[in-house]
């Protein structure tokens, strides 16, 4: 067993991981439903983009030796269109954006900077080679590797995949994660609970986040406090691709999962890691399935599961790459706390995201704050306190 710093335990999870095997099966999904997804080979350009040089403006293709000056103008030529001569000298050709550029031609001049008299266009502008052009194969040339493997396709990918004419996108294939609650207090969401019981928000959050990372989440039933049923479930979940366990994870008499894990064989990386809320995280692999043991409390389930195991579940759905932004952002306040644990704190980031102001809550079950909040204030736990104005770092939700 091992305590670990945040950036420790975060670095344990995406070096387990990744160094556990090869990538997903590769599906292939139709264009139209492959945003989202990860791409599982490169994407190559199928021509030089573009094929032949065209104009970036409205305007007069000419030769810009000829300028300034006057031209006399022989033709015109609209996206979609081709002339079918050659610019020579004194002569220039009226061009549209997205235009192929005549043969000859090797500047654009904008029309907001010309002269039209009849056949003549006259103009003060001394262009240079190239300007206004977009020349042949300026964006990618045909063989070229535009999308690499393991990325998560988003709109501006899905319009190069068109662009080349991918019309079904290999994907790896979605990795399917068991989200297993535990606890004779919780119930399902549509109970009417007791005083001494709450709904099963927990199992539904992490369904939400685990379909944000790219997973299918599949909800057990909830594991009563006793070991019979709680190993039941447990092997149960070990089916998935990845089990996420929230509650029965502290020291206390009627917390089974870490000894149901152990008698099950699991090597366990970390059991703890020094953060607020969610210190009794626990992380490990068995019968070849890596495991988190969530923190029952709702914060700390929901902060736990985007610390760490997102990063699982989006290297898991064949993702090289695991980012956890976090930008700067100036606080509103004053703000101090006891160092030693790295905090997360449900916040409000303006809507430039230029400021943060940390949000009254009443610790890790408060819902009703983080469904308030946008943001979580990134507590750094060497650091004692932070004056209104200081630039303090925040995670966005």
């Amino acid at each position: 067993m091992a305590t670990c710093t945040f950036d420790q335990a975060r670095r344990v999870v995406i070096d387990a991981v990744t160094a556990s095997g090869p990538r997903p099966a590769i599906e292939i999904a139709p264009l139209g439903e492959a945003a989202g997804r990860v791409l599982a080979q490169f994407a190559h350009a199928d021509r030089d983009y573009p094929p032949v040089a065209r104009s970036l403006r409205d305007g007069f293709a000419v030769r810009s030796a000829d300028l300034p000056g006057a031209l006399r103008v022989v033709g015109e030529v609209a996206a979609g269109g081709m002339f079918p001569g050659e610019v020579g000298p004194g002569e220039c050709v009226e061009i549209m954006t997205g235009a192929p550029v005549p043969c000859g031609a090797d500047a654009i001049v904008m029309v907001e900077h010309t002269r039209r008299e009849g056949e003549l266009m006259a103009t003060s502008r001394s262009p240079k080679p190239g300007e206004f052009v977009n020349a042949r194969a300026a964006e990618a040339r045909h063989g070229q590797e535009l999308l690499p493997p393991g990325r998560r396709l988003d709109f501006a990918d899905i319009a190069m995949l068109a662009t080349i004419g991918m019309r079904e996108v290999p994907v790896f294939a979605k990795p399917v994660v068991a989200i297993l609650s535990t606890g004779d207090e919780v119930v399902p969401v549509e109970s009417i609970p007791a005083d001494n019981q709450v709904r099963n928000s927990n199992a539904w959050s992490v369904a939400a986040q685990v379909a944000l990372a790219g997973g299918i989440p599949r909800i057990l039933p909830v594991a009563p406090d006793n070991e019979a049923d709680t190993r039941r479930l447990i092997e149960e979940g070990l089916r998935a691709d990845l089990l996420l366990l929230s509650g029965g994870v502290s020291a206390g008499k009627y917390d089974y999962v870490e000894p149901v894990l152990a008698a099950l064989g699991a090597e366990f990386h970390f059991d703890r890691v020094l953060i607020q809320p969610g210190q009794p995280l626990v992380f490990g692999r068995v019968r070849g399935r890596f495991f988190f043991g969530l923190p029952g409390n709702p914060a700390s389930t929901m902060v736990t599961y985007r610390l760490f195991a997102e990063a699982a579940t989006r290297l898991l759905a064949g993702e090289t790459e695991t980012p956890l932004p976090m930008p700067r952002a100036r606080i509103t306040h004053d703000f101090s706390h006891k160092t030693g644990l790295t905090r997360f704190l449900p916040a409000r980031v303006s809507d430039d995201a230029g400021e943060v102001t940390a949000l009254r809550w009443q610790g890790s079950s408060d819902v009703a704050a983080l469904a308030r909040s946008n943001a979580f204030l990134v507590v750094d736990a060497d650091r004692e306190s932070w004056k209104q104005g200081d630039s303090i770092r925040v995670i966005l939700k």
